[in-house]
């Protein structure tokens, strides 16, 4: 038999994503062999150029709203594949609901066919704009099923719903993490997030965009410790949802003025509106992946988010 299959095969749903792109990466060291899909709707071929040549790692140009088919064994399937801000999903809404319901069954009818595990990328979106704080897993959520940010958190919730449903009608081995905020190198400038908004603006001297007036929190964790989770989570025996992100929880405005801060920059801040059910808070309880993963972060923002930065220049 020959070497490679012996390894573990993963397939991953939005491979060329920002988190896919890096969830190959680990998957690689990990010496797993790795089938990244992706119909590239938001996804970037340039996030996986590295991996070009290697001959543990395949690309496939396909929507996964369509059939599945992958030959051979499948060990492993992460589901990540969904637009993931809301420039995309505001702009793409049908996709997006696909995604979440028709791409999310297809995956789980992939991994029941080869056997495999099975983890949804979900997220923080499914608790809405919250009325508990911070987020544990067993809160339900605030979410406005109509509103214009309802076609991606309702595809999300909806995508927990079938995954638990498989598991509990097929007993598949399924798991589901809550992603919240994540940055790091290989986001897109303009996706419309904090993150790349802010370093963008500071870095070409525009005025730095504020919605409201700054005082609503987010927690941001950088990728490499989510990815770090996401991987225990898999290997792990819990199937109930994980709430993976960084509790340190600072205020859009302390956050734009920590990019000023590093970049050395002139911009000014400007406020905008704040757009439609925009989450007032959010701030993860990670007690779940604590005991159940072992799990943390370790990255501090500081060290990140230089990262991050020195990432962008390159870009604007």
């Amino acid at each position: 038999m020959d070497a490679p299959s012996l390894k573990p095969t993963s397939v991953i749903t939005g491979g060329s994503g920002f988190l896919g792109s890096h969830l190959s990466d680990r998957l690689l060291k990990e010496g797993h062999r790795v089938i990244a899909i992706d119909n590239l709707i938001t996804g970037n071929v340039a996030n996986i150029e590295h991996l070009a040549g290697n001959p543990d790692f395949k690309f496939i140009r396909h929507d996964v709203t369509e059939y599945i088919f992958v030959p051979g064994k499948v060990d492993y399937v992460w589901h990540f594949a969904s637009p993931a801000s809301p420039i995309d999903y505001l702009r793409i809404p049908i996709p997006t609901l696909k995604v979440g319901s028709l791409g999310t069954h297809n995956a789980l009818g992939l991994a029941r066919e080869k056997g495999a595990s099975f983890l949804l990328a979900s997220t923080s979106e499914c608790y809405g704009d919250p009325l508990i704080h911070p987020q544990t897993e067993d809160y339900w959520g605030n979410v406005n099923p109509i509103g214009p940010r309802g076609v991606y958190d309702e595809a999300k919730r909806f995508a927990e719903a079938i995954t638990m449903a498989y598991h509990r009608f097929h007993q598949m081995n399924t798991h589901i993490v809550r992603i919240f905020n994540t940055y790091g190198p290989r986001m897109r400038l303009n996706d419309g997030r904090v993150v790349p908004a802010f370093i963008g603006q500071a870095l070409t001297g525009e005025p730095m965009t504020i919605f409201g007036d700054g005082s609503q929190t987010r927690s941001f964790c950088f990728v490499s410790d989510l990815i770090d989770g996401i991987f225990r989570l898999m290997m792990s025996g819990f199937h109930e949802p994980v709430n993976i992100g960084n509790p340190r929880e600072m205020t859009i405005r302390e956050f734009g003025e920590e990019i000023r801060r590093i970049t050395g920059t002139q911009s000014q801040i400007e406020h905008k509106p704040l757009p439609v059910d925009d989450p007032k808070v959010r701030q993860p309880d990670i007690t779940r992946a604590r005991k159940v993963l072992g799990w943390e972060p370790k990255v501090e923002f500081d060290t990140g988010i230089r990262e991050t930065i020195e990432f962008f220049r390159d870009k604007v």
